[in-house]
C-alpha cells in the first residue's frame, strides 16, 4: 500500500472516532454511565488500484483482513478509540514484468480525549515477498496530539526497507 492508502485509512479511522464522540454524547444512555462498544469484522475482501510506497509501481492491491473497532465514551466527555485490521495483501503491478508481491499487513490507530485535550497514534506496516524472491517492508507511524491551549502537534514517520 502507498503512503496515500495509508492516510485514507488513517482518514477514515478519524472519521469514526469523530462521529462517534460527537453524536454518543447526545445518547441518554451517555448519561447514565460509560458507552462502550466493539465490533469485528471477518474475511472482509477489497481491490483498489495504488501506487507501491517502496517502487513507485502503478497496480492493484486486493487485501483480505479482519479486524476490531472498541469505543469507550464517558459522560465527562474522555473517549478512547482502538481499532487494528490485519491480514493478507496480494499487489499485482501494471506492467507484467514485474514482480508480483503477497505478504501481510497490520494497521493500528488509537485515539484518546477529554476536555482538555486530545491525541491519536496510526501504525502502518506491511511485510512483503515477490514472485521472484524479493523483499520489501514498508511501515509507517503518525501521531497527533491537541494540548488543552489548542496547540496541534504532528509527525509522520515513513520508512521503506
Amino acid at each position: 500500500m502507498s503512503t496515500s492508502q495509508v492516510t485514507k485509512l488513517r482518514r477514515a479511522l478519524t472519521i469514526v472516532v469523530v462521529v462517534g464522540v460527537l453524536l454518543f454524547p447526545a445518547s441518554s444512555a451517555l448519561a447514565e454511565g460509560a458507552v462502550t462498544f466493539t465490533e469485528t469484522f471477518h474475511n472482509v475482501t477489497e481491490s483498489f488500484p495504488e501506487v507501491s510506497s517502496c517502487t513507485g509501481d502503478p497496480g492493484t492491491v486486493t487485501i483480505t483482513y479482519n479486524g476490531v473497532v472498541h469505543v469507550t465514551l464517558l459522560p465527562n466527555g474522555t473517549s478512547h478509540f482502538t481499532a487494528t485490521q490485519t491480514g493478507d495483501v496480494v499487489f499485482v503491478p501494471d506492467d507484467p514484468s514485474l514482480p508480483t508481491y503477497t505478504g501481510h499487513f497490520t494497521i493500528w490507530g488509537g485515539f484518546n480525549s477529554n476536555n482538555k485535550n486530545a491525541a491519536g497514534t496510526f501504525t502502518f506496516t506491511v511485510h512483503l515477498t515477490g514472485s521472484d524472491g524479493s523483499k520489501q517492508t514498508f511501515h509507517v507511524t503518525e501521531h497527533f496530539n491537541v494540548s488543552a491551549s489548542g496547540v496541534v502537534n504532528t509527525f509522520s514517520k515513513p520508512r521503506c526497507g
